[in-house]
């Protein structure tokens, strides 16, 4: 293979053709590689094997040996109506490490056969010779080769906000992007061998946290199928003992498996879920996975980013010092608007001229669009040129500036770089190093120190005449230099993060600056938006223990600063604290920021300054990237938690009530009727329950839902246990034997008479399906809360509600006066007594559960 160079101190030649088709057919095309993923059929499948499919795929299997085979296609049909509901709600591809190529750019210049040409990004292969220049994004891992001189935003890759400047023999990754300057680079790693794909393996290779919501259902759905089949089992061998045929017992087991399983909990509990995401929504947040709309509600600890999240991500001059005077922006950040504050007579002239000066040293430069600035190039250099634009008369930006006749760029061990434009030598750089070229200054020392003391990023800029002879060497060109001032900069805190940090805190949340940006300047900003005191701990990556128990004792903190971090250190802390019991938010917008977004239990993107692979990673995406969008999700997310919970006991209330006549039933010996029976069941689970059960899943917030800390603990706790099994269950089970049982005796049967069949069964059975469907209703309005009465929180706070309830009493009464439907489910119109004992079913409801919180009340205030 011919070298991909040339002679020493010649520009390199690259590849031949031959050559580069080769290594292409060798090592495969630059593209990052694609994720397996786990087919279509398979996610859909899965759908109907978790344990309530399971037990009711069995109660359909009984139906069937039973003989009763409408039933069982009946259960086979709710299976199949709640597995594709749930396939369709939770089928999104997790394609964050795809979306990494969309950082692989499309065209890039190379050498080949010794002529420069441009070729796809995909067929770059190792010891090309990239050729790079301003507004390049980097196709490959290179080296820089001799004379390059490039200044590299790695932010997506690091968090660094600062341009990197990368000399010959530095590294240049795939996905940075150059900012300034020019240069040759040889490519080493390609496609799956770069750094970026590295990230991807990472994101790859992180399989999604069960979040709480996810882990309280299945202990939920466990401990219900442990009941169900341990009352199943328990009541088979006491029929058996009786002599019950195996038939009738068969019957019964179905019976109990469909009364005992809310076959509509787990599409309820999507369709609350998805109520919460749409709420969200309307507040600038975007659920891309349901889940975590409950999560962010039990979220104990967020680490969050600072560029982009806690700032602006607008680079800005907050702060100018000349001889002559200051000036201060009003209003930092991108807006062409923002006043300019002077103090000194002369401020405004020198400002102008340090101002303009400082632009033209630069290539970056601000465009209007939309009533307000975006940058372009280096964010330091953009910052000069706005600043410019607001303190400088006539000045046009760079992009319209006569370009300089010489140019000597920035170089670390310089730390400054100069230009020769119109007529002058103009340098800027760090202060510690254009101050030097300018005499003492006293009172410019003294400004350095007050602005690095802020967390400020000052520059210095000077100045001379540029004289007849053109300078050869940057030495030529800085000397003799007249002191123009001091431009201070930042990234300015977003204006709404204080109050939302305070928020977080009250509702007791710990909050940590995860970056990777530097130490003094990430500790800064922390400060000023009040996410840390002054003694609070301040850490980089290099200095965190290796141990993940270490990690998380030292970090376990509210206000801790960790800076420097790598991508591998933001998954390890996201560990960490996660095996400390923390439910753990991570926010990040860079490239750099997708592998811990997946380990967090809810990873947080920023959606107007964040990349395509954070957004994809994470489970919500702030449309407005304001942190305060997180506080107002924390609200929903904990006000969504607690509707689980409430139609999660307006379910089981619902059970207690449909298993109550299979147990008289069974201990009967099958003498007393059964009052409901199966299809009615699944009737009422699918059809009359679910319109309510979905409007308790929308209750709004409560007043003081952030004024306490974060919701933990069972869904299924005690109280829900109290209320559903031992008060309001019981009531409406009551209530419907009383209605069955008033139907027969005002059909003329007494007690020690056979019950009767035919209309009278059927009518008693309307009844007692009734007195459930009514009575769940004012179940509905008890479950909006357990400690406060529905006349206290105000009937109509929640009118989705009302129409709900009002809704399932009008599919009630369509199932008893459709011919077809209630001859298929075994009932008829009740009589006039079934109608009152329902009726009085409900204010029994509502008087049991007033008595019971009004006991609860005075419980609590003694």
């Amino acid at each position: 293979m011919t070298p991909p160079h040339g002679p020493t101190g010649t520009a390199m030649v690259g590849l031949s053709s031959t050559e580069a088709a080769a290594a292409l057919a060798r090592d495969g095309p630059n593209t990052l590689p694609a994720p397996r993923r786990r087919p279509a059929v398979w996610r859909f499948a899965r759908q109907f094997l978790h344990f309530f499919a399971i037990m009711l795929w069995v109660a359909a299997g009984l139906a069937l040996v039973a003989g009763i085979p409408q039933l069982a296609a009946a259960i086979a049909a709710v299976i199949a109506l709640n597995g594709t509901f749930a396939f369709v709600q939770e089928h999104r591809a997790d394609r964050a490490a795809e979306r990494l190529s969309a950082f692989m750019p499309a065209k890039v210049t190379v050498r080949r056969d010794g002529r420069r040409t441009t070729v796809d990004a995909g067929v770059i292969v190792k010891n090309d010779v990239l050729l790079l220049e301003s507004g390049d994004w980097i196709p490959a891992d290179s080296i820089a080769q001799p004379r390059a001189d490039l200044r590299v935003d790695t932010s997506l890759l690091t968090g660094e906000s600062e341009a990197t400047t990368v000399e010959a023999g530095g590294a240049l990754y795939a996905g940075t992007f150059v900012v300034e300057g020019e240069g040759e680079a040889l490519v080493v790693a390609t496609g799956g061998d770069t750094r970026l794909a590295g990230i991807a393996r990472l994101s790859v290779n992180i399989a999604g946290t069960a979040g709480p919501l996810a882990r309280e259902l299945r202990r939920v759905v466990r401990t219900i199928s442990a009941v169900a089949i341990g009352v199943g089992i328990a009541f088979y061998v006491v029929e058996a003992a009786l002599g019950i045929p195996t038939v009738d017992r068969l019957v019964f087991g179905i019976g109990v498996t469909v009364a005992l399983i809310p076959e509509a909990l787990l599409p309820t509990v999507t369709l609350a879920l998805a109520w919460g995401a749409e709420q969200m929504a309307h507040r600038r947040a975007l659920v891309r996975h349901l889940e975590a709309v409950e999560t962010l509600g039990s979220t104990t600890f967020i680490c969050t980013d600072k560029t982009g999240t806690l700032t602006l991500n607008q680079m800005t001059v907050v702060e100018a010092w000349t001889p002559n005077g200051r000036a201060t922006v009003d209003a930092p950040g991108y807006s062409p608007k923002a006043p300019i504050v002077y103090s000194g007579g002369d401020a405004a002239d020198s400002v102008a001229r340090l101002a303009r000066a400082g632009a033209l040293c630069g290539t970056g430069y601000v465009f209007e669009s939309d009533e307000a600035w975006r940058p372009h190039g280096d964010p330091m250099e953009a910052a000069l040129d706005a600043f410019a634009h607001r303190v400088a008369a006539g000045w046009e930006g760079n992009q319209v500036a006569r370009p300089p006749m010489a140019r000597f760029p920035f170089d670390p061990r310089r730390r400054r770089m100069s230009v020769v434009v119109e007529g002058m030598v103009l340098v800027k750089g760090a202060s510690d190093s254009v101050l030097p070229l300018c005499g003492d200054d006293p009172s410019a020392t003294a400004a350095v120190t007050e602005f690095t003391e802020r967390g400020l990023r000052v520059l210095a800029v000077a100045g001379r005449p540029a004289g007849s002879r053109l300078p050869a060497t940057a030495a030529e060109a800085e000397n003799e230099l007249e002191l123009y001032g001091l431009v201070a900069l930042e990234d300015p805190p977003r204006p709404d993060v204080r109050a939302s940090i305070l928020a977080c805190r009250r509702a007791g949340i710990k909050i940590a600056m995860i970056t990777g940006d530097h130490p003094a300047t990430a500790a800064a900003i922390a400060f000023e938006v009040g996410l840390r005191n002054p003694n609070d701990l301040v850490l980089t990556g290099a200095e965190l223990p290796p141990g993940d128990d270490e990690l998380g004792a030292l970090i376990d903190r509210d206000g801790v600063v960790i800076a420097r971090v790598s991508p591998e250190d933001k998954l390890r802390i996201a560990r960490a604290l996660r095996l400390r019991d923390h439910v753990v938010a991570m926010t990040g917008d860079g490239v750099n920021d997708g592998p811990a977004l997946r380990e967090a239990d809810i990873g947080i993107a920023m959606g107007a300054s964040g990349t395509d692979v954070a957004r994809e990673a994470a489970d919500l995406v702030l449309l407005d990237d304001h942190f305060a969008t997180i506080v107002a999700g924390v609200e929903q997310g904990r006000a969504t938690f607690l509707n689980i919970r409430r139609f999660l006991t307006y379910h089981l209330t619902d059970n207690v009530a449909e298993v109550a006549p299979f147990i008289v039933w069974a201990l009967s010996g099958g003498r007393f009727p059964l009052a409901l029976g199966v299809l009615q069941i699944l009737a009422i689970d699918i059809a009359t329950d679910t319109f309510s059960a979905v409007a308790l899943g929308a209750e709004p917030p409560g007043r003081r839902t952030l004024d306490r800390p974060p919701v933990r603990g069972r869904l299924l706790n005690q109280t829900v246990a109290r209320r559903a099994f031992g008060l309001l269950g019981p009531t409406i089970a009551v209530f419907t034997l009383i209605a069955f049982v008033a139907s027969f005796l005002s059909a003329g049967w007494r007690p020690g008479q056979a019950f009767p069949g035919g209309d009278v069964l059927t009518a008693a059975s309307g009844a007692a399906f009734m007195t459930v469907v009514i009575a769940q209703g004012a179940n509905a309005l008890a479950c909006r809360s357990s400690t406060t009465t529905p006349g206290a929180l105000g009937w109509a706070t929640n009118p989705l509600l009302l129409g709900a309830v009002g809704l399932d009493l009008l599919i009630g009464l369509a199932t008893l006066y459709i011919p077809p439907v209630a001859d298929a489910l075994g009932h008829s119109t009740p009589p006039l007594i079934g109608w009152i004992v329902a009726f009085t079913a409900a204010g029994a409801v509502l008087l049991a559960d007033r008595i019971d919180k009004r006991r609860r009340a005075r419980h609590r205030t003694r």
